[in-house]
C-alpha cells in the first residue's frame, strides 16, 4: 500500500513515516501544499494522510482540488486543530476520517486500517441475503 503523508512538521512527519514503514506500508512524505496537489494528481496512492496548516496551500484546499479532479482516494486529516467547526469544516470538504494530534500511533494505525478495508470494498453499510 503507498501512502502520501503530508505534514510540514519534520520530527513528526519523519515519526509518522517510520511507523507506517515498519507496517509494511510504502511512505512518500511531502512537506507543502501545492507538491501535494501535483503528486495527487499526478501519481497512484491508496491512501492520503494529510495535515490542514500547510505552506502555499492549506489541506483544505488540498482536499478540495483532490475532490474537484473527481478522485475518491480515502483521506485521513491529521491535525492539531481540535474545534468542532475544524471537524465539519475537514469532512465536509471530502476527508474521510479526522484525527487531532497529538495522537497514539496505534489509534492512527487502525484508522487507517479501516479506511484502507473500506475502500477495497470489505466493509458495507447494507447486508444482503440470497
Amino acid at each position: 500500500m503507498r501512502l502520501l503523508l503530508v505534514e510540514d512538521d519534520k520530527a513528526l512527519g519523519e515519526g509518522v513515516r517510520l511507523g507506517l514503514r515498519q507496517e509494511g506500508y510504502t511512505v512518500d512524505w511531502l512537506e507543502d501544499g501545492a507538491s501535494a496537489v501535483h503528486a495527487l494528481l499526478s501519481e497512484s496512492f491508496d491512501l492520503l494522510v494529510l495535515d490542514l496548516g500547510l505552506p502555499r496551500l492549506n489541506g483544505i484546499q488540498v482536499l478540495q482540488q483532490l475532490r474537484k479532479s473527481g478522485s475518491a482516494l480515502p483521506v485521513l486529516i491529521l491535525t492539531a486543530r481540535d474545534a468542532t467547526e475544524d471537524r465539519i469544516a475537514g469532512l465536509d470538504a471530502g476527508a474521510d476520517d479526522y484525527l487531532v494530534k497529538p495522537f497514539d500511533l496505534d489509534e492512527l494505525k487502525a484508522r487507517l486500517r479501516a479506511l484502507l478495508r473500506r475502500s477495497a470494498g470489505r466493509a458495507q453499510s447494507r447486508i444482503e441475503h440470497a
